[in-house]
């Protein structure tokens, strides 16, 4: 019984063997295996369909990368003289309202006005208190506050 549990245990390797040697002999041969799968597809009815809509996607897509760079709102772009209070943080030229947002920003951070425990809240100091009115806004207040000094 021993030799036939040695017998099966050899058969049963071989066949396992035999079967590691295939795919090995296969991963050389990669451009044979991109050749093999479209013939795959082509002989499978279901996976027809299917192939119409990729090639429906693609024109589609290249229409997307067509399109033009999209283009900025001139309303955020027009430039805005600030008032007196916002003139002493951002400068006295006129300023798109995303500068002038970023410009606050700039003196925000340069300044360490952004409050430790929550970084959305910031903490006026003098120039900020007069813009914003009270000693703590949240940043989404900001831009309203700001918004109000603009012209």
């Amino acid at each position: 019984m021993a030799t036939a549990k040695g017998g099966a245990k050899q058969a049963a390797k071989k066949p396992a063997k035999a079967p590691a040697k295939k795919p090995a002999a296969k991963k050389p041969a990669a451009p044979a295996k991109k050749a093999a799968a479209p013939a795959k597809k082509a002989a499978a009815p279901a996976k027809k369909p299917a192939a119409p809509a990729k090639k429906a996607a693609a024109p589609a897509k290249k229409a997307a990368a067509k399109k033009p760079a999209r283009k900025p709102n001139a309303a955020f772009m027009k430039p805005l003289t600030p008032s007196a209070a916002l003139a002493s943080i951002v400068g006295d030229k006129p300023l798109p309202r995303t500068e002038v947002v970023k410009k606050m920003w700039d003196y925000i951070k340069k300044g360490g006005l952004q409050d430790a425990v929550n970084k959305r809240m910031i903490n006026a100091d003098a120039k900020l208190k007069e813009v914003f009115g009270k000693a703590q806004v949240s940043m989404f207040e900001m831009t309203g506050l700001v918004g109000k000094h603009l012209k």
